[in-house]
């Protein structure tokens, strides 16, 4: 991908392309997150699409590049060889689809202009590019303390300082049930995060860095920061879309 370029696609027969292989709307606001160009919206929806559907797109792509060929560049722009591209990729489907691949950060964006949520994601970021997942769940939870709040104050309500976390999260489910339209099984998945918070709640205060504790080994603590982020991700998709809105 580059200048916004996806393959040999157009804006019409990437849509058609995702629609017919995936059925997929790659045209959903939810992708245009970061720019409306190919490039852009294929980044978004690989960011915040779950691995398995990742990976597919990911195949799918490469057999269409294979048949058609690279995008040529202009002249003054070095060019990749399909060799080039197609070990990494491949080695990049694999580790995915094996579960041993770095967990995803994506859904921890830096939501507000601040140094301490700037130096707070970097943290979380480094201890996990450092496959350091247990150390990184006590700053995890500080910042799905600040991301709720953030998330009440921009659609109108108050949050106390002193609110745990599952109680925030309580509190940002019934604004969205008041405010907006959204199915009852996206509703029910939101809902469950409530007690999901709750138990990080206790992992964070009795098996974190957060005190003097007996931490969670990296197995464990990886599908903890993985179901955190995952529930993250959901919620930044319904805030993009807006879900019937």
């Amino acid at each position: 991908m580059h200048q916004g370029y996806v393959l040999d696609f157009t804006d019409h027969t990437m849509s058609v392309f995702f629609d017919e292989e995936f059925q997929i709307d790659i045209d959903a606001d939810s992708y245009h997150a970061n720019g409306s160009s190919k490039a852009k919206r294929l980044r978004t929806f690989l960011a915040i699409s779950d691995d398995h559907l990742v990976t597919k797109v990911l195949r799918k792509l490469w057999e269409r590049r294979a048949a058609v060929g690279p995008r040529p560049l202009a002249p003054w722009r070095a060019s990749t060889t399909p060799t080039d591209v197609k070990t990494p990729l491949f080695d990049l489907i694999s580790r995915i689809e094996g579960g041993s691949a770095i967990p995803r950060t994506d859904a921890i964006d830096r939501f507000a202009p601040d140094e301490t949520l700037e130096e707070l994601v970097a943290s979380i970021e480094r201890d996990i590019q450092a496959a350091k997942p247990a150390a990184a769940l006590d700053r995890l939870h500080t910042y799905c303390m600040k991301k709720t709040a953030h998330l009440i104050k921009a659609h109108g309500g108050t949050c106390d300082q002193r609110e745990p976390l599952h109680s925030r999260m309580g509190k940002y489910v019934g604004i969205l049930s008041n405010e907006r339209h959204i199915r009852e099984i996206s509703m029910r998945a939101m809902k469950s995060s409530i007690s999901i918070f709750e138990s990080f709640n206790d992992i964070r205060n009795n098996k974190s860095l957060a005190h003097d504790n007996d931490i969670v080994n990296d197995a464990e603590a990886r599908y903890i920061f993985d179901s955190v982020s995952a529930l993250l991700r959901f919620i930044k998709a319904i805030e993009a879309d807006g879900f019937g809105q």
